[in-house]
């Protein structure tokens, strides 16, 4: 096959689908990465080729945008503003160019909105791969959605007509002229439902998480949980050599940590580290922004731009994190306690289900002070019942064989008469 990846979004969304490509590539598959010019040389690593889309400078305007990190505006930001349509009509063509008919499959994530203009549009096979359980909902799970959590005794009909008003109020006006433009410059009709059901590939769907983390009650037959891939860039990047010496040469370290795409988190940054000293815990902040950080640190305090979080993790006493999945698949596959402060998005889902499994907190980013970030340190790292719920979520998610499967998967969809649901 020539498999065409797609991902939208920061280094947490690009990983998984170069793990996917490169497990892809070892069974004999051509491997094209489409992506912003920041990925290229990731690519290059694995012997991808490569299609650029877009512009560096764009995306870190683009990050820079504090709205982006509000819960209330985040999605509004994310989809109404000129970054989103160029990233889906440059993928479109992109992919167009690239079509090998016969041959081509796209593996594209959650927001690559392009992939599924191109499946209906070349008639392209197409996996849409989400990497967190909020990506498709579930009426019969309570979960957590920018302003709107979900409680556990709401009867089912309320659900239904929440999710519903949602799409077809907030987020199908938001995505409508970005795909419904797009849609017409290429010859097909306008559509509803987007963001409800459209968006989704009718052949296959990858949940890259474990079905220990979310239930499946109400998902398409199509709908395939394979586990988290836990891909890092680890093959790649050694520790830096002082680094490595830190971490050796003292008590496990608090981690700290807010995500790739975080360029304007000097606050949080600012009450963690306060928290970790006024407590004497060393600290690794890992943040590519140095600007957020101040300008002379402390001995105890150790900064770096990236290291693998596998090689890191397993060392540390406990990580702070925003809440991004790939984040939190590497603190269970560790077995280290996390303290969450969820900003928008995925996020505030993800660090519910955290706190379900026992291994987390959380803390409002509005409450995300010293004085509140203390005791649930000193909580974190002397319970026992947490360690015991970080042991047991560790071998989980070590037993399973995600990116296998998740190929096998992919593979089928070349010969779409294989599969009993295709049209």
């Amino acid at each position: 096959m020539r498999v065409l990846l797609l991902p939208f979004g920061s280094h947490g969304d690009v990983h998984p689908l170069i793990s996917l490509g490169q497990a892809l590539q070892q069974r004999g598959h051509h491997i094209t990465l489409i992506a912003l010019p920041t990925y290229q040389p990731l690519a290059e690593h694995h012997r991808f080729d490569f299609a650029a889309i877009g512009s560096h400078d764009d995306y870190e305007s683009f990050l820079r945008n504090p709205d982006l990190w509000n819960p209330k505006r985040a999605l509004a930001t994310l989809f109404r503003g000129q970054h989103f349509a160029r990233f889906t009509r440059a993928a479109y063509y992109r992919i167009q160019d690239l079509h090998h008919p016969g041959a081509t499959v796209i593996v594209a994530g959650t927001l690559a909105l392009a992939a599924r203009i191109a499946q209906e549009k070349l008639q392209i096979p197409l996996a849409t791969v989400h990497l967190q359980p909020i990506a498709f909902p579930n009426l019969r799970e309570a979960a957590i959605y920018p302003g709107l959590k979900i409680r556990p005794w709401w009867p089912l009909w309320l659900r239904r007509l929440l999710l519903w008003a949602g799409n077809r109020l907030i987020l199908d006006p938001l995505l409508s002229p970005a795909i419904n433009d797009l849609r017409a410059e290429v010859g097909l009709t306008r559509i509803r439902k987007i963001f409800g059901s459209w968006r989704h590939s009718p052949q296959l769907i990858l949940g890259m998480f474990p079905d220990w983390f979310a239930t499946a009650h109400d998902w398409p037959a199509h709908f395939h949980r394979v586990g988290f891939p836990l891909y890092d860039q680890s093959e790649q990047h050694d520790l830096p050599w002082d680094l490595r010496g830190f971490l050796e040469d003292g008590s496990p370290p608090v981690v700290i940590t807010f995500g790739s795409a975080m360029r304007l988190g000097a606050d949080y940054f600012a009450a963690a580290l306060n928290a970790c000293q006024q407590l004497q815990l060393r600290c690794v902040v890992l943040t590519r922004s140095r600007e957020q950080l101040p300008s002379k640190l402390p001995p105890e305090i150790f900064h770096a731009d990236y290291a693998p979080f596998s090689q890191v993790f397993p060392r540390a006493r406990l990580v702070i994190h925003h809440g991004g999945i790939g984040t939190i698949a590497q603190c269970l596959a560790a077995a280290v306690p996390q303290l969450v402060m969820p900003l928008a998005f995925d996020q505030p889902d993800n660090a519910a289900r955290l706190e379900r499994l026992g291994v987390a907190r959380s803390l409002d980013p509005r409450k995300f002070q010293p004085q509140r970030i203390i005791p649930v340190l000193q909580e974190l790292c002397t319970s026992r019942q947490v360690a015991i719920a970080c042991r047991l979520a560790q071998t989980r998610i070590l037993e399973n064989n995600a990116i296998q499967r998740a190929c096998q998967l992919i593979e089928c969809l070349q010969s779409m008469k294989e599969h009993p649901w295709a049209d």
